[in-house]
């Protein structure tokens, strides 16, 4: 399960052996991306471990994955070794592209670990062909940090929903804001402008009834040209915890308690199983 990985493992970024709540919502993003790539020129900014590069690079003609660290960079690139897959240093202030290079720049969990927004708006923007879009996820900090009374330790500066907004405006023409829900191990992504909202349930055998699930995290799709909009989106995430469910279950059998307790009840378990 890559213990090495595990033991220099800040918890800052996603590796590809964590399995819970955060791989789910961000394997949607990248699902939701590579509906927009197929044929592409892409970039990933902060591609970090690299699972995402790879899995845009399944739809898109080329992608770039772009981190600021340099040790990241070396093992994406032994990791994910493909011909349509180049892994770069660089930052997001600091993208090394040549200009009008790629036709869609891909960015998640990456603007709320740094302040210089408007320095990375205009590198996205230098880097984009004419027409061409970014696909970018933030926190909402009303719902994230705010109501919840949470700090992340890792983010710098998160925005509010408004400001996001007056963010992209400010570079690209057009924009869709996606709101994304985690429900009961789905990830549910719908079109915050939409009429029609998933209606959300709960309750138990006294009572049921209507509940409403805060949006932590914002997604928007931008460019300077109309783009199809993304409806309704629901990823399916058992799978995934299914494996974390097992994680648990051989953590526990692992540990030391466990283990003293179980050694201290073998003797009763054998005089069980002999006098039946």
């Amino acid at each position: 399960m890559g213990k090495n990985m595990k033991k220099g493992w800040t918890g800052e970024r996603l590796e590809t052996f964590i399995y819970n709540r955060d791989a789910i919502d961000h394997l949607h993003r990248y699902a939701i991306a590579k509906q927009y790539v197929a044929g592409k020129t892409v970039l990933d900014i902060a591609s970090g471990e690299g699972y995402g590069t790879n899995l845009l690079s399944e739809n898109a003609a080329f992608v770039y994955g772009v981190d600021i660290d340099e040790t990241t960079v070396v093992a994406a690139t032994r990791k994910y070794h493909k011909n349509n897959i180049r892994f770069q240093q660089g930052s997001t202030s600091s993208i090394p592209l040549e200009n009008q290079s790629v036709d869609v720049v891909v960015s998640f969990e990456t603007i709320e670990h740094h302040d210089q927004h408007d320095e990375m708006m205009r590198e996205i923007k230098r880097v984009l062909k004419p027409g061409g879009m970014v696909i970018i996820s933030t926190p909402d900090k009303l719902y994230y940090s705010d109501l919840r009374n949470f700090k992340n330790e890792f983010h710098i500066k998160e925005l509010y929903q408004q400001e996001f907004e007056t963010l992209l405006s400010g570079y690209f023409a057009k924009q869709q804001l996606l709101a994304q829900r985690y429900c009961n191990g789905n990830s549910v992504i719908t079109d915050i402008a939409s009429p029609e909202q998933p209606v959300i349930m709960t309750g138990d055998y006294k009572a049921v009834q209507q509940t409403d699930i805060p949006a932590l995290y914002l997604v928007a799709i931008a460019s300077d040209e109309s783009f199809d909009r993304q409806g309704l989106s629901v990823f399916d995430g058992s799978s995934i915890m299914e494996i974390e469910y097992q994680q648990k279950i051989a953590k526990i059998y692992n540990s030391n308690s466990y283990k003293v307790g179980h050694k201290i009840l073998m003797p009763f378990k054998f005089l069980k199983k002999a006098f039946k």
